[in-house]
């Protein structure tokens, strides 16, 4: 991937939109036609700004009169998705990893776990011997992986992950060529973080996201709320167990019914039901609609966000077996492949997206000066 396929694609992009101007029949249905009105000419960091302003709900595709086969040939989602695609791998630092991923992801997220629960194993069984595969009172795993061990490995890997996303997130906000004192004004992110949560743009124009022409359905929105709600639950209950352990001085295991438990099971259930639902909703949305070249990082993520739940709620229930610390090291692989794996995949794209929306909130203040025309 370079710049030069980017700008093809944006150039794609520049004579869709440029019909779409004309026309305006979709401007009600989402942020980007309202952003694209502002514009006349658009350069490869506009059209990269819509594509990640863009939540692929496929309305305006159906609505509108030009779409295949008509001989204009605009399909605004299908476009917007490659490019959005496109733009991640130029983004990404370092960027040979997202080539890895891109090219093939699940396959690169199964090799990655693969490979992790190898060194844990090993680590584990140098570290615990034979409580490894012993039935621990009370489930404390610590007894297999000590707390600092923990502590230090995820803790190098979350330094790296965050640079990753910072180094990112740089590169993609001065792309769409934002000054980057845009990024303190307080009210951006209180709208944008309000789009965010409430993904508001997945509503299709009101009725959901278009399945076909005449079908629409409020399940894709739900199942990115489960899964979306369901990690942040997962990271609460983490982040709970954190000040327990470090403020309070109460460390795991946790009785059930405690804070961190009653996040994370309920965090669980929302990412064995989220994930699945979109995987099997993409199925069936219409193939004019959607990038091929996404969808093996969307499937590598979905596997790792149903694995990791699923894994974690299994090693829950198994406390106090000797099934405990081999099922540790597996949650534990799963878990660090899908942070190593969150600057480079599809988990990237809720952090762009973020920048859209901010970018959307500051310019939409300003008054109507037309970008690329006289006023």
């Amino acid at each position: 991937m370079s710049l030069a396929d980017l700008e093809r694609l944006a150039k794609e992009g520049e004579r869709i939109f440029t019909i779409c101007n004309a026309c305006r029949y979709c401007e009600g249905y989402c942020a980007v036609f309202p952003a694209m009105e502002r514009r006349m000419e658009f350069s490869v960091g506009d059209m990269s700004y819509l594509a990640n302003l863009c939540h692929n709900c496929g309305e305006c595709y159906h609505a509108c009169q030009f779409s295949p086969p008509h001989e204009f040939n605009l399909n605004v989602p299908q476009t917007l998705a490659q490019i959005r695609t496109e733009s991640y791998e130029l983004y990404a630092w370092p960027q040979p990893l997202a080539r890895a991923f891109q090219r093939s992801g699940v396959g690169t997220a199964i090799g990655l776990v693969v490979a992790l629960v190898v060194i844990m194993f090993l680590a584990a069984s140098s570290l615990a011997g034979d409580r490894l595969f012993a039935a621990i009172a009370g489930g404390d795993f610590y007894q297999v992986i000590p707390h600092q061990v923990m502590v230090a490995t995820f803790g190098a890997v979350g330094l790296f992950v965050l640079l990753a996303l910072l180094i990112a997130c740089a590169r993609a906000w001065r792309h769409i060529d934002e000054p980057l004192g845009e990024l303190a004004k307080p009210f951006a992110w209180r709208e944008a973080l309000s789009d965010a949560f409430s993904l508001r743009y997945l509503h299709g124009g009101g009725a959901g996201c278009s399945e076909t022409d005449i079908k629409r359905s409020k399940a894709r929105r739900l199942a990115h709320h489960l899964t979306f709600y369901g990690f942040l639950l997962c990271f609460a209950a983490t982040s709970v167990a954190t000040l327990y352990h470090y403020g309070l001085g109460l460390p795991a295991p946790y009785p059930y019914l405690s804070l961190p438990k009653v996040l994370g099971t309920l965090g669980g259930i929302g990412l064995l039901i989220g994930p699945p639902t979109l995987w099997w909703l993409r199925g069936r949305a219409d193939p004019g609609t959607v990038d091929a070249g996404s969808t093996g990082p969307g499937d590598a993520l979905i596997l790792l966000l149903f694995l990791t739940s699923l894994t974690g709620l299994i090693l829950m229930l198994a406390r106090g077996t000797s099934a405990l610390g081999l099922l540790l090291v597996v949650h534990l692989a799963i878990v660090m492949a899908l942070f190593v794996t969150i600057p480079y995949g599809k988990f990237v794209h809720g952090f762009y997206r973020l920048l859209a929306l901010l970018k959307y909130a500051v310019e939409r203040r300003r008054p109507m000066t037309i970008i690329g025309g006289e006023g």
